[in-house]
Parts: structure tokens; C-alpha cells; sequence
């Protein structure tokens, strides 16, 4: 049987940020001032072609699951990769901070800029839409940061975990991730967060902290190639 956060993307626009879900009961995606993300709940040719009608002429689109990823004639991947999806179950070993303070609108600016040097992942302005982000500020400076993504009946996605070149070596990625699994573990929900097979320092970051492997997933990039 699937779990689901094999298709957490589906799943999530299908249930919790399904106001937000752009398509239909065949394929979905976010929208693109929010989040890249798009995908079907499952791979039969007809739920393929209507996975291509979602996406614009010189757009890219993000695809995260378990499955191996299926493309619908007229589309192509410009990216793929092996991912890992990861969870904590119990209450992690609380740091405390000060420092640490929700991030607002005003702070928008500034956090697609330290998103935008870093490549946490796809960010926007409108990041915040899906849910609080957390950071620290050093100097006047949004030193560093972590927040909610896409959530689904039991479990709340951690991501966009950053921090600026200048104050990195200060422990700040493990203080905000740690923060934000907490919380989201006090809603009574399951924090789970996604990393590139690659970036095993981060991988390492994260079962030192208490999350553990669920499972191995595939990304992909993918616009028009035609």
C-alpha cells in the first residue's frame, strides 16, 4: 500500500494545501508565484496528459516521489536526481535560543535573497503561504532560517533550512531545524524533510539531530520540449 508521503506533492494538494491546488482530479500542481511543485496521483497515460496541460511554455516544474518518475509526450527533464525523504517521530533535543523569532512579510525580501544564494531549494516571496518560517538575525542580518513547506493529514514538511556563508560553522542549520521539527511535533504532527542522495553532510546533519530515513525518492525538473 502507498504512504503518503510517497507522493507528497499529490498528497498534500490533495488534502491539507488543496485550496491552493491549481487542476483537477487527474493531475495538480501549486501555484507558480508559490512553490514549482506539480504532480498525479498515479501514471496511467490519461492522468500524464493532464499533468502536461499544467505546465506553461518556458516554465520548469519540480517532481519529487518514491515511484520511478513518468513523463507525458511533449515533456522532458532537464534534471533528475535521487533523493531521500527522512522523519522524526519522537521530540528532538531542545536548543535554546533567543535569537530565534518568526520571520513576516517584511522579511520576505530578504529571505529570497538568502534562499537565492544558498539553493535550499525552490523559494518565493510567497514561501510563507505554506507555512511559519523561523530565523535568526545577526547584526540586522537574517543570519539564517527554516520553515514549514508542504503538509499533508499527520505530517508537516521541513525546508528552505539555510544559512549565510558569513555566520555558517555557528550550528544554525541544526538550532532552526531542530526549533521548527518541535513544533511542528507539539501540533501532534510528523516532521519529514527531503535532501539530495548527494548531500550526505546534510543527510548526516539530520540523523544527528534524530530523523531517519523513510525512504529514497526521485526529483525532476521537466518543461515543454516542444
Amino acid at each position: 500500500m502507498r504512504h503518503i508521503l510517497d507522493r507528497p506533492v499529490w498528497s498534500a494538494l490533495d488534502t491539507r494545501h488543496r485550496h491552493l491546488a491549481q487542476g483537477g482530479d487527474l493531475a495538480r500542481r501549486y501555484p507558480a508565484s508559490i512553490v514549482p511543485f506539480a504532480s498525479t496521483a498515479v501514471d496511467d497515460a490519461e492522468s500524464l496528459r493532464a499533468f502536461a496541460e499544467l505546465v506553461a511554455p518556458g516554465e520548469s516544474v519540480f517532481m519529487a516521489q518514491a515511484d520511478a518518475i513518468a513523463l507525458p509526450t511533449g515533456l522532458a527533464a532537464s534534471l533528475t536526481a535521487a533523493a531521500v525523504q527522512m522523519i522524526a517521530e519522537a521530540p528532538l533535543p531542545s536548543i535554546p535560543d533567543e535569537r530565534v523569532e518568526r520571520l513576516t512579510q517584511d522579511d520576505a525580501q530578504e529571505m529570497l535573497a538568502l534562499a537565492s544564494l544558498t539553493r535550499p531549494g525552490p523559494f518565493s516571496l510567497e514561501a510563507q503561504s505554506l507555512g511559519d518560517f523561523w530565523g535568526v538575525k545577526i547584526g540586522g542580518r537574517l543570519a539564517a532560517m527554516a520553515g514549514e513547506r508542504m503538509k499533508q493529514p499527520g505530517y508537516t514538511e521541513l525546508s528552505g533550512v539555510c544559512s549565510h556563508p558569513d555566520f555558517r560553522g555557528g550550528g544554525l542549520g541544526r538550532l532552526l531545524s531542530v526549533f521548527v521539527a518541535n513544533r511542528i511535533l507539539a501540533r501532534g504532527d510528523i516532521p519529514y524533510l527531503h535532501a539530495y542522495a548527494a548531500n550526505t553532510a546534510a543527510i548526516g546533519l539530520y540523523e544527528s539531530i534524530g530523523f531517519r530515513l523513510r525512504t529514497t525518492m526521485n526529483v525532476a525538473v521537466v518543461q515543454r520540449s516542444s
